[in-house]
């Protein structure tokens, strides 16, 4: 499932050569998607199915 927005900031992630996307680290069945800022100032995300918390 391709996601068109970080989880974190909402900020779209089209054009954005940093962004990710990753199944949720807890239970796998979300996609997490996060933009390059977001993963470098490591800002909080919360899966929207398990409510894991990351990053660790």
């Amino acid at each position: 499932m391709k996601s068109n927005q970080c989880i974190s900031c909402k900020k779209a992630l089209t054009n954005d050569p940093g962004a990710v996307e990753f199944p949720c680290p807890n239970c796998g069945k979300a996609v997490i998607a996060r933009c390059s800022h977001c993963r470098e100032i490591a800002a909080k995300y919360k899966c929207p199915d398990c409510g894991f918390v990351g990053p660790n």
